[in-house]
């Protein structure tokens, strides 16, 4: 919802994909906190896809290394559906060729773990704002 301005006033969406359960939840709980709306929870690449397609949230916070479909395919295929989407990449792997793929993915940003979340939430407000930057 967004008024003339073109400014969203109700809250964010967003997407969390970790292959652990237990990451997923507490994330989702942070984000909460800070009035973003979870629409969607994945643990692995695919879901997370799918998840999106359905769901389009405004951001996607994924871990990058997990089994199967991984973090770099969730990046890709919805990059692919939207390159518009903001994509918050989650990871403890500072490999130069890891950070490579990512940006060159699209990334919009990396964060390391452990994670603290008014870091995370810095970085959030700043993607957002570039947004409402840009399409107003």
């Amino acid at each position: 919802m967004s008024d003339d301005s073109g400014i969203r006033k109700s809250a964010y969406t967003a997407l969390v994909v970790d292959d652990d359960e237990d990451t997923v939840n507490l994330f989702t709980e942070f984000l909460e906190i800070y009035d973003v709306v979870v629409v969607g929870k994945a643990f692995d690449g695919n879901q997370a896809t799918k998840i999106f397609r359905d769901m389009t949230p405004d951001i996607v916070f994924s871990d990058v290394m997990m089994p199967e479909y991984d973090g770099f395919y969730a990046l890709e295929n919805i990059k692919k559906m939207n390159p518009k989407t903001i994509m918050v990449m989650i990871t403890g792997d500072v490999r130069a060729d890891t950070i490579h793929k990512l940006e060159t993915l699209g990334a919009d940003a990396i964060i390391y773990k452990p994670f603290d979340m008014q870091a995370v939430m810095k970085t959030v407000n700043s993607l957002l704002a570039k947004t409402v930057c840009s399409t107003s």
